[in-house]
């Protein structure tokens, strides 16, 4: 971490462990004034390589002064994700943020159909994001479009998932390890396993753990990044 002002300016590129229900933007703007504060700036450039869901926690790559150029080259590289995913039910979120909108059955769901089912999920295929999604359409956010009530049919893109694992089976839970290309919908992969199951699904946990080399392992929270900074001269 860098520890003079001129450090940030010239560009750092920081991790940090987003904490559970905090925005993309609230851990952005945390850091943004700690550091003004700390350095007395008018103006500081900073951005995030990547939003994570409130719901979701782990790795953010937050980007200060001139390494806000890097972002998007930061963005494409590759994610990795562990989390769980409940089976035999469906929300309009793919989520933990909406309520459950429909049941089904998983009596049928053994260990070996799981692992039969993961495979159609590997290498490139093509994912439908979920409505409940930051993505725009005709200027809006599609997710103020679901909360407006409205019908929009959001076209299929092309991702890539090199790795699919299930690390554990518990009743209706199941934990998974997913290392995916820019652009991949972990809430959409946990609904579209569902369907693939015969059955329904949602994504009840996730945590990004890695975003190319750099890992959550070397990450701090926000609180923790500002103690830090502040304890430096």
């Amino acid at each position: 971490m860098g520890t003079t002002k001129e450090d940030f300016l010239n560009g750092q590129v920081l991790l940090i462990d987003k904490p559970l229900n905090w925005t993309s933007f609230q851990a952005v703007n945390a850091l943004k004034w700690a550091i003004r504060k700390k350095f007395g700036l008018k103006k500081l450039k900073i951005g995030h390589a990547g939003t994570l869901d409130p719901l979701a926690t782990g790795l953010l790559l937050i980007c200060t002064g001139k390494f806000t150029k890097k972002i998007s080259e930061l963005q494409g590289q590759i994610k990795e994700y562990t989390g769980t995913i409940t089976l035999g039910a469906t929300t309009p979120s793919y989520d933990l943020e909406t309520e459950v909108d429909a049941t089904f059955a998983t009596d049928h769901i053994t260990k070996v159909l799981l692992e039969k089912t993961r495979l159609q999920f590997l290498g490139k295929i093509q994912q439908q994001p979920p409505i409940f999604s930051a993505l725009k359409k005709d200027g809006k956010r599609l997710y103020q479009l679901a909360r407006e009530g409205k019908s929009i049919t959001i076209p299929f893109r092309e991702i890539e998932i090199s790795t699919f694992e299930i690390t554990s089976f518990e009743r209706d839970t199941v934990g998974f390890r997913v290392v995916c290309s820019k652009g991949t919908y972990i809430r959409s992969l946990a609904h579209d396993f569902g369907k693939a199951l015969d059955s329904g699904a949602y994504l009840s946990a996730l945590r990004r753990t890695r975003i190319g080399s750099f890992n959550v392992d070397n990450a701090v929270g926000p609180d923790t990044f500002k103690e830090g900074l502040n304890a430096t001269n």
